[in-house]
């Protein structure tokens, strides 16, 4: 394993690094310490357009069109404190024991966006200012939990928090902090040693996190697609070889990582574009020591809202959400999501878990859905 001392951080500069251009911190927020880290980083990034608001309702956020809603709202970082209702861990399976939201809102411009329909208002990025009060989840629920915990197939990841549901902290990091902040508290056990937390990033910007003492108490995943997908659909992120350059990067520098392949889509020859991904992947991994590798895979799927909110952020989407062709799939509570028909979803889960286990023997399957 390679040192973050003997890192060479020249060589990791972010290829895609977001900037807000606006930034509106609420009264609430105003006056706590990790608003001040906020306003450093935004000031360091080149920010000029920071104001205090007097309330704690974001305003003037909408714009004539829908479209100029959207665009307003994806270049405007909310400083906010987390309420009540979001410090509360909530479980998330089958990805971790527990989910922890640092924030909610994510700049990428992808046309699947799984959060589309899941938040409300404009998607504005909401980060939350009350770390404190959000990180203390991991303290009243470590050794809680039956996704991971106690389990025999991830007993060894102890009690999972999931840090990325509604964001990618990654993509916010440079003008937020706090994905540095949980891992460094995460990593000096501050939580317990028998804790991990875990985010998925389509970002690259890695050169801060490498220099941190993690602990080896966090897995970063990295959310990979064959190329015509992350080409087409993944507007605003880091390219597929920053994405692998960033996974070798973190993995040397002794993290944990993990690979989330989503969402999987039976593009024409797919089975070539994913094993090409597959192979890059191996050869990004090639020669870290005391690799711990994982893998997580999702195919692509929407619901009725979902699919109403992207054709209006994404009118001219080549993103196939036609319902004739798809199966549809009930939760618990009545909602219906439109995933691939039977066949089809046969046919790649028996192709990735071969290719997986052929072409990248160090990962290790979590879960396929």
């Amino acid at each position: 394993m390679t040192t973050p001392q003997e890192l060479d951080l020249t060589t990791i500069s972010p290829t895609r690094l977001w900037v807000p251009q606006h930034v509106m911190i609420t009264r609430a927020a105003a006056d706590l310490p990790h608003t001040a880290e906020i306003i450093r980083r935004c000031e360091r990034a080149g920010v000029d357009d920071i104001r205090f608001l007097p309330g704690n309702a974001l305003t003037g956020l909408r714009g004539a069109s829908e479209r100029e809603t959207y665009a307003s709202a994806k270049n405007t970082l909310a400083v906010v404190v987390a309420p009540p209702s979001a410090l509360k861990p909530q479980p998330i399976p089958p990805s971790a024991d527990w989910r922890i939201d640092l924030a909610k809102g994510c700049p990428a411009h992808c046309q699947y966006c799984y959060l589309a329909g899941s938040l409300q208002g404009p998607p504005v990025t909401r980060v939350y200012a009350n770390i404190d009060d959000v990180l203390d989840g991991i303290r009243t629920h470590a050794g809680r939990g039956s996704v991971t915990r106690g389990t025999l197939e991830r007993g060894n990841e102890g009690t999972t928090f999931e840090m990325s549901c509604y964001t990618d902290p990654l993509g916010i990091e440079s003008v937020t902090g706090s994905l540095a902040a949980a891992i460094s508290r995460v990593g000096a056990g501050e939580f317990g040693s028998d804790v991990q937390m875990r985010f998925t990033t389509k970002f690259d910007d890695v050169g801060e996190l490498v220099t941190l003492d993690h602990g080896r108490r966090t897995r970063v995943r990295f959310s990979v697609n064959a190329a015509e997908v992350a080409n087409r659909f993944e507007g605003g992120t880091a390219r597929m070889p920053a994405r692998l350059a960033a996974l070798r990067a973190v993995a040397a520098a002794g993290y944990r990582v993990g690979l989330t392949i989503a969402p999987i889509m039976p593009i024409p020859g797919w089975r070539e574009q994913y094993g090409a991904l597959l192979d890059d992947v191996s050869g990004a991994v090639a020669g870290i020591g005391d690799l711990d590798l994982t893998a997580e895979i999702i195919t692509h799927r929407f619901t009725p809202a979902s699919k109403e909110v992207l054709l209006g952020w994404y009118p001219k989407t080549k993103l196939e959400m036609d319902e004739d062709l798809r199966s549809q799939k009930r939760s618990k509570f009545g909602g219906v999501k439109y995933v691939y028909p039977k066949q089809t979803m046969t046919e790649m889960r028996e192709w990735f878990t071969e290719e997986l286990e052929r072409r990248l023997p160090a990962a290790r399957l979590l879960y396929w859905t």
